[in-house]
């Protein structure tokens, strides 16, 4: 594979085997990984592991068993920060998404242990803690800017809605006047009336016998939409009730909106202050969702480095020396890929993985795995292997 298709590579096996090892074809395994495997259409990159501390036997095994859940549970939070990061349009693909300055391919075939951040004096089961406090804090921190957000939006909607809906939702102040109420009464008011356009000529017609105290012939037509025409009525302040409720019963909308000079400019700050509240969060998000993608993705592969050289350490024994490989492999040959590994190196899972002397093909047996590979993985493989998806 050529680097310039590593740049398109979504799909990663992440290898480990003993020191010494060599391939099943009868070549080294540099030869193997650079130009062997599946007939060299894979990229292969050196994959460092540092010496971590190593614990007892048991240690090993609950580690392992909690770093397959983290391995999980991280996983999840880089894939929802991915979905977040499509929902909010900031980008089409998260591969444009930097990986501490560099590409996502980029930084996996580069890998180097943080040890400035997750210190090497540390116990595995420690640096476990550690990594996986600051995933949660950073998920937990981007959840609720995300949810501030969101509320933000949904006020921004509302605005919008108020503000360029039809006459029946939109609000008023900026379709009204003062000269189109009557504010300095003791006895009169202004009723509002949203009237569908098709009932224009009944409402004209009969909106002076709703009810009683409705002045005469004092609907005037204040403005008009694709839908609707909005009145203005005037009538006595004690009938404004009964006004309102007959209204409804023949389908014409009352809007409640007592004109101020205070609510036109109450109003007016709403909408403002809504746009500004809403840019500023969506900024926010814009920069938590590009700082904690690039810092969990990272998190994930310290976890996953740490499970493969917790794996190894239990498969190949001590010392904890391993040839650990990262490698980019064209989607549409991911399997055929992974069965050249097998077909090479499953001889390394023992009688679990041994060749059908028929067709010459590994076949697995289940009831020969080693004591505690069945208690580290589930889905066992006969060497450590480990897939990573962008």
């Amino acid at each position: 594979m050529s680097v310039t298709s590593l740049y398109n590579s979504k799909d990663f096996f992440l290898v480990s085997l003993p020191q010494n090892v060599e391939p099943a074809n009868g070549s080294n395994a540099t030869s193997f990984f650079e130009s062997d495997l599946y007939n060299g259409i894979c990229y292969t990159a050196n994959f460092q592991l540092p010496i971590f501390k190593i614990g007892s036997l048991d240690e090993l095994v609950t580690e392992s068993e909690e770093l397959a859940r983290i391995d999980n549970s991280t996983e999840q939070i880089v894939g929802k920060i991915i979905e977040l990061s499509q929902s909010t349009e900031e980008s089409k693909s998260h591969k444009t998404l930097s990986i501490d300055h560099q590409s996502l391919p980029e930084f996996l075939t580069n890998f180097k242990w943080d040890a400035k951040k997750f210190k090497l004096d540390k116990s595995i089961q420690e640096l476990i803690n550690d990594i996986n406090s600051d995933t949660v804090q950073l998920d937990t921190y981007l959840k609720a800017t995300a949810q501030s957000y969101s509320t933000a939006k949904q006020q921004l909607q509302q605005s919008e809605r108020k503000k360029n809906g039809d006459l029946s939702v939109k609000s008023l102040y900026n379709v009204v006047g003062k000269d189109d109420f009557i504010t300095d009464s003791e006895y009169l008011t202004t009723a509002l009336v949203v009237v569908p356009l098709s009932q224009r000529k009944q409402f004209l017609n009969h909106y002076e016998t709703l009810c009683e105290n409705v002045v005469p012939r004092s609907a005037t037509s204040l403005a008009e939409d694709s839908e609707y025409v909005l009145f203005n009525v005037h009538l006595f302040k004690k009938s404004l009730h009964k006004f309102q409720q007959a209204c409804r019963e023949n389908k014409y909308i009352p809007r409640d909106f007592s004109y101020s000079e205070d609510l036109v400019e109450t109003s007016k700050k709403e909408y403002e202050d809504s746009v500004r509240v809403e840019h500023q969060l969506k900024q926010s998000l814009s920069r938590l969702i590009k700082y904690s993608y690039s810092d969990c993705f990272i998190n994930w592969i310290h976890i996953k480095c740490l499970r493969v050289f917790v794996e190894s350490v239990l498969r190949y024994g001590l010392p904890p020396v391993f040839n650990t490989k990262i490698i980019a492999v064209p989607s549409k040959f991911k399997s055929k890929c992974k069965n050249d590994l097998v077909e090479n190196f499953g001889y390394l899972g023992g009688n679990a993985f041994a060749k059908d002397l028929k067709t010459g093909k590994i076949k697995t047996d289940d009831t020969s795995l080693h004591e505690y590979a069945s208690l580290v993985d589930t889905q066992y493989e006969p060497f450590v292997l480990y897939s990573i998806e962008l």
